[in-house]
């Protein structure tokens, strides 16, 4: 059996609402899951020598329903001297592809913002020439969310949870 595939996502809403996103979407759908919380060891750049700290992590972790086993983490990060990202990995078993678009996409959906979009100001105070910003929009894309300016918020996606999944839910 393969490992799972690890992402990680770069945005510019706050780890709380990430985490509250997942956890409202798997309550609407009846599955269970379970808070993560940590630390984590991040190296911030100050003047030419990294520095490293700590960065307390919370996450949430799919224990029932179709998409068994799908963990994500988030936590906030200052890359230089000031501003801070805020950073999403999550775990998802090989099996499941569909499955984790159609997630992946109404959980961008439910953000409070636009994720792959940071102001003027944000980007000012993070680094505006850094690769982020163009990364996370890639990212997005790469992983069948529709990017484009007039796309955020999608009104015409599906319900939530797809009829299918309630099934497979009901099962078990």
């Amino acid at each position: 059996m393969l490992p799972p595939r690890h992402l990680k996502v770069e945005t510019c809403v706050t780890p709380t609402a990430a985490v509250r996103a997942l956890r409202e979407m798997a309550q609407e759908a009846g599955w269970r899951s379970r808070r993560i919380q940590g630390s984590r060891l991040v190296d911030r750049w100050a003047v030419i020598m990294p520095i490293a700290s700590g960065s307390r992590t919370i996450g949430l972790v799919l224990e029932t329903g179709p998409l068994t086993e799908v963990a994500m983490e988030a936590y906030s990060h200052v890359r230089g001297s000031a501003g801070a990202l805020t950073i999403v990995e999550w775990l998802i078993p090989n099996e499941l592809e569909d499955e984790w678009r159609q997630l992946f996409a109404e959980w961008a959906a439910r953000l409070p913002r636009c994720p792959w979009r940071w102001s003027f100001g944000e980007r000012s105070t993070i680094g505006f020439l850094l690769p982020v910003f163009g990364r996370s929009k890639r990212l997005f894309r790469k992983q069948g969310v529709d990017v484009s300016k007039r796309a955020w918020p999608d009104t015409n996606r599906p319900t939530w949870p797809p009829d299918e999944w309630l099934i497979a839910t009901e099962e078990e």
